[in-house]
This record gives structure tokens, sequence and C-alpha cells, in this order.
């Protein structure tokens, strides 16, 4: 899993650049929207809201811009009604791909991810064929200088964490999607600075890509298909030693 917790890494690193700030800002938009649909407008007794809410403020969005996403989301104010689906597929090396879709076309969306697929050295498979590999959880990943790992690994698991795995350069604190929230406020209660924390999809197994030239195409793969308006997220099972990724940075 290393490879893969170590791009999720690389990845917000990039989502937060000023290049793609729209971008992100429209996808958290979107989640905050069809988070508010779904289960309400109080953050307070909707976890998914109030984990979307979180990750706009992440990524400094203003107030006022998640209070009108929370009102298209209910009905207050009129809004585009976004359609949720997950795409599964396998990229080069035989890696599993998870793709998450938030749209307001899904023939459009259905045509364009495949044609993404079959263009970069992969395949769009059928439902079923590749989520059975994931599990919903919550990641927080630490750089290894932020923090002892004893002193992680008690505080993790006292705030409900259920394990810490060594990833190489990394430390990443796996939580329940129930304990997310619970467990980060923990770390920021201690001001200890966290790389990444966000829901995700967690691989039970993992492919280990040690080609450079299919890692490349492997990630120009994830790229493209997470630089599309459609795609919310996009998961996939590799492991790719760093000094691989880092080379292709």
């Amino acid at each position: 899993m290393s490879g893969h917790s170590k791009w999720a890494t690389i990845k917000h690193k990039k989502g937060a650049a000023d290049a793609k700030r729209g971008k992100a800002f429209t996808k958290l938009i979107k989640e905050v929207m069809v988070a508010a649909r779904m289960g309400g407008g109080n953050p307070d007794g909707n976890p998914r809201l109030r984990a979307a809410v979180l990750a706009a403020k992440a990524v400094n969005m203003p107030k006022d811009n998640i209070d009108r996403a929370i009102k298209k989301g209910t009905g207050e104010l009129e809004g585009v009604n976004y359609e949720e689906m997950m795409y599964e597929g396998y990229g080069p090396g035989g890696v599993a791909v998870l793709v998450d879709i938030m749209t307001d076309n899904r023939n459009r969306a259905a045509s364009e991810v495949r044609h993404i697929f079959s263009r970069n050295g992969g395949n769009l498979g059928e439902a079923g064929c590749v989520a059975w590999m994931f599990t919903k959880k919550g990641s927080i990943v630490f750089d290894k200088k932020a923090i002892p790992e004893e002193e992680l690994i008690e505080l993790a698991l006292e705030a409900g964490a259920e394990d810490v795995k060594d990833q190489e350069d990394q430390f990443e604190v796996i939580t329940s999607i129930e304990d997310f929230i619970t467990v980060r406020a923990a770390f920021d209660e201690k001001d200890l600075k966290y790389e990444l924390a966000e829901l995700t999809m967690v691989p039970q197994t993992t492919v280990p890509i040690d080609d450079s030239k299919t890692a490349q195409q492997l990630l120009r793969l994830m790229d493209i298909l997470e630089d599309h308006d459609d795609v919310q997220n996009v998961y996939a099972n590799f492991d790719i030693p760093d000094q691989i990724l880092e080379s292709l940075e």
C-alpha cells in the first residue's frame, strides 16, 4: 500500500496548488451539495456532510461558498441535480481501479471514462469486477519526521483508530468511516500536522509495479481520470516503490 498512500499525498499537494484550486473547489462543492441532499443540511447530524465541509475548509474555501452549496443540496437554492455512480476497471499492470463519478449526464460520463481507460492502457469492467477488493476507510498520513511511532500509535488507538501502518517514509493511520472525524480531531487537538486526511477506499491486496514505464502509464491514467470534470475520486491497488514515484513526480 506504500505506493498508493504516497501517491495520494502527492495528488493532495497537487490539488492544493493554485493552478488546480478552481477544479478542487468545484469537486468539493459537488460533494457538499450531494451530501446535503442525501443526509440533510446540518453537519452535526450528517457525517458525510461534516467530512465534506472540513475538506472544503482545509483548502480555504470561503464560508459563503460552502453555505450556498449546502442550500443548493437541500433545495433552498436552485442547483444542479448530480447523480452518483462508481465505475470499475483495470489499469496497466493489471491494477484494479475504482472511479467515483458525480455527474449531471450519465451517458456522457460513461462514454468519456471508457475512452480514457482504453486510450491509456486500461479497460473499463463490469460492475462488481474490482469493488470487492476495497473497503471504505479513513486514512490520515503523517511524515515520519512529524511524530515518533510509539507516540502516534498510542494516540491513534486511544482515539479509536483501527491500525497504524509503516509506509516507508510515512505512517498511515487507518480508521473506520464512523471514527474518522473523532480520530482526526484528536490529532488536531495535539496540533499534530498530517500530510493528508481523507475518506478513501483501502485495497485488501496490492499489485507491485516495479517497472518505471508501466508506473508512468498507470499514473498518467490516474491523472487524466482525476482531471475529468465528472470524476470525484480515483482509487487503485498499486504499490509503486517510492524511488520510482519520486522519479516520476
